[in-house]
């Protein structure tokens, strides 16, 4: 079975609940933190480093995942299904902040919006399942849909997956298997 790695993105400059930048790049903590995540990926023993770059279309994965895309001479593929949870959309950016605590504090079935959550959460799973070998740069929501799916857990919330940690699935092309979860943030988001 390859190994997967779903690599939170760095810090970024502004957060999801700034209106001002919808999609923010990396702040300096989080260009520093994107080049120690390559820097523990490069260390990797060579057969169980990712031989693909994977990315959300977001900037601030797109950031994180560009010193170990550079590292390995590849660009990152752009993967819609890694991305940020969709927002409902008759949320404006202020209202998406008390959406997502809302949808933290509960169980994939029950989020509300435009949506089934429960099926955005299987198809970002099977995505990564399809996916070995890679590293996938993604968002704290996504992560935890992965882990939360592969562990049989309904909670939206199932860790707290810090700036650039770095979570290891096994796959087989179809199934997955946690090996360990990302460092947790001590700051929780919630």
């Amino acid at each position: 079975m390859a190994r997967i790695y779903l690599i939170r993105h760095g810090r970024p400059a502004s957060t999801w609940g700034d209106a001002a930048d919808a999609d923010p790049g990396l702040d300096e903590a989080g260009r520093t933190q994107a080049e120690a995540a390559s820097a523990a990926l490069m260390a990797l023993p060579a057969e169980d480093r990712p031989r693909l770059v994977v990315s959300s279309p977001l900037r601030r994965c797109r950031e994180t995942a560009a010193p170990f895309a550079r590292a390995l001479g590849l660009e990152a593929r752009i993967e819609p299904l890694v991305g940020e949870i969709p927002t409902p959309a008759a949320l404006t950016p202020a209202e998406r902040g008390p959406w997502l605590r809302t949808a933290f504090a509960g169980r994939w079935a029950d989020i509300e919006g435009d949506l089934d959550y429960e099926a955005w959460r299987a198809a970002a799973t099977r995505a990564v399942a399809a996916l070995p070998a890679a590293a996938i740069f993604s968002h704290f929501v996504a992560i935890n849909a992965v882990v939360s799916s592969v562990e049989g857990d309904a909670r939206v919330l199932a860790f707290q997956p810090d700036h650039a940690s770095i979570t290891v699935l096994e796959a087989d092309g179809e199934r997955l298997r946690l090996i360990s979860r990302g460092r947790e943030a001590e700051t929780k988001v919630l």
